[in-house]
């Protein structure tokens, strides 16, 4: 005998937990079904900006924008781009308006606003289908079934619940990471804290480069960053990280010492990670009683710093436009998707320009431009 939730939200990231936190904020149950076994299985990932028109808003919808003031990191909206030869190109201190906090905070701040039971830690779904009249059932690995009247597929770049609504799947965006650290950096690594600042930083040149994050515990998180086949990082043995560090600092060779050394001197595992996106524009034939957000809607590159900010303005949106239409929640679907999808076409098409100018030709220059307003 299957379960019956009114809202059923797949994926506790921080879209699925803003919109099931926006219901609750008006009145709405909902159910959040995750895959991982406790908040704390595994790492959400690193420093995110907030932009005032997208995830501030959203946390203000749910109420939340004071317990997202206390956890900004201070100073951690400054920006450095960097020449090969360690050279400050560029540097800007003065708040933007998207202060950065770190994503575990956020998203711990989520959770603690939400009712008891309502995120069903361990609850992997496995496939999902129609049942007629906008009522869906979910099948999840244990063997159970859950149905719904509302299901929002908030499970991310391989959603279970997309193919309910779209064929459309990720394909490679042409750019691949190895992620590092440093850790305690302005006591044991000096010369690279000082040189990289305390917020983030650019230094890129011939289609590769690197992204850095001063976290909130002061440690460095890096994305050594390549434009290369999809198939470039399988010939690396990440087992054996001293012969990966060589391997990739022989592409730094005439690199300044203090960027080399956020791979020589990283500690802990390195990360591979592939750069995936939907098309953009990506869109579906509305079908009663199920929607996406997040990446499993709209699935970009990071080069705009759109992402996060998309699913939680999605998650604000979608709940919002729920708690309107009480009575006929499948037209809460209707307005949520007629407003999301130009919203996220623009998005997406923001950060594949990122992309673009990050790894083409004058990269450096092209960035301070922008950065700076004299670019196009």
């Amino acid at each position: 005998m299957s379960t019956h939730h009114t809202v059923a939200v797949v994926g506790a990231g921080l879209g699925g937990l803003v919109a099931a936190r926006v219901l609750h904020v008006h009145g709405i149950e909902a159910v959040v079904h995750e895959r991982d076994a406790s908040a704390a299985t595994r790492p959400q990932g690193g420093m995110l900006d907030i932009h005032e028109e997208s995830g501030q808003a959203a946390l203000r919808a749910a109420g939340l924008f004071e317990e997202f003031r206390a956890i900004v990191h201070s100073g951690g909206e400054e920006l450095r781009v960097l020449d090969p030869d360690g050279t400050v190109r560029f540097k800007d201190v003065e708040e933007s308006g998207r202060p950065e906090v770190d994503r575990n905070d956020l998203r711990r701040i989520l959770l603690d606003s939400l009712p008891e039971g309502t995120v069903r830690w361990g609850a992997k779904v496995t496939g999902a289908r129609s049942l007629g009249d906008g009522r869906h059932e979910v099948a999840l690995a244990d063997g159970s079934l859950f149905t719904t009247d509302v299901l929002i597929g908030a499970d991310g770049a391989w959603s279970r619940i997309r193919p309910l609504l779209s064929p459309d799947l990720p394909a490679y965006a042409g750019v691949s990471f190895v992620e590092t650290d440093l850790h305690e950096a302005a006591v044991r690594h000096p010369a690279t804290a000082e040189l990289l600042g305390g917020g983030m930083m650019f230094a890129l040149a011939d289609g590769k480069g690197f992204l850095t994050h001063r976290e909130t515990d002061g440690s460095i998180h890096t994305y050594v960053a390549f434009k290369v086949p999809e198939d470039w990082l399988s010939g690396f043995d990440f087992t054996a990280p001293d012969s990966v560090k060589q391997a990739l600092l022989a592409h730094f060779e005439g690199w300044d010492d203090r960027l080399r050394a956020l791979i020589a001197d990283a500690e802990g595992a390195l990360t591979p990670r592939l750069i995936h996106a939907l098309p953009v524009g990506h869109r579906w034939a509305h079908a009663p009683g199920v929607t996406l957000l997040g990446d499993a809607a709209h699935l970009m590159s990071p080069f705009a710093g759109e992402g996060a900010n998309a699913a939680l303005q999605d998650g604000a949106e979608l709940a919002t436009a729920l708690a309107a239409h009480p009575d006929d929640l499948d037209a809460g679907l209707l307005a949520y998707e007629k407003a999301l999808f130009p919203r996220a076409e623009q998005a997406a098409a923001q950060s594949a320009r990122g992309l673009d100018l990050l790894f083409g030709p004058d990269a450096n220059r092209n960035m301070v431009a922008m950065m700076s307003g004299t670019g196009s």
